[in-house]
């Protein structure tokens, strides 16, 4: 038996990192092309200037995006996949699919478990 998801496992850090709220969505998003935070918070919808910067400076920080700065006036600053976070873009589409498929099953039994 494989010890995965025990503490001190990196597998468990993987599955922590991505599972924050938005790192995925951030993530999906960044795949398309390189993005200003502007960009990406209008393309997402929902998610607050604040958050938006934590999440991206975490994945930074993970080595899943990179921050460009371009010596222009006014600076601009865009981010994009780092090759390894490029590997996450098929399981995250998996995902995705996933959720196409089901999300309309799980809508129905959180109304029927609601009524009681």
């Amino acid at each position: 038996m494989h010890k995965v998801f025990l503490a001190d496992c990196p597998a468990r850090l993987a599955i922590e990192i991505i599972a924050e709220k938005w790192a995925v969505i951030v993530l999906f998003a960044l795949s398309l092309e390189p993005q200003r935070p502007g960009e990406l918070a209008e393309l997402i919808g929902g998610i607050s200037r604040k958050v938006l910067t934590q999440t991206l400076r975490r994945l930074q920080a993970y080595g899943l995006v990179e921050r460009h700065a371009y010596a222009e006036s006014p600076p601009r600053v865009e981010y994009s996949l780092t090759a390894l976070g490029a590997t996450l873009v098929e399981p995250i589409k998996v995902l995705t699919d996933w959720a196409r498929v089901n999300g309309e099953a799980i809508v129905d039994f959180q109304e029927s478990s609601s009524r009681g």
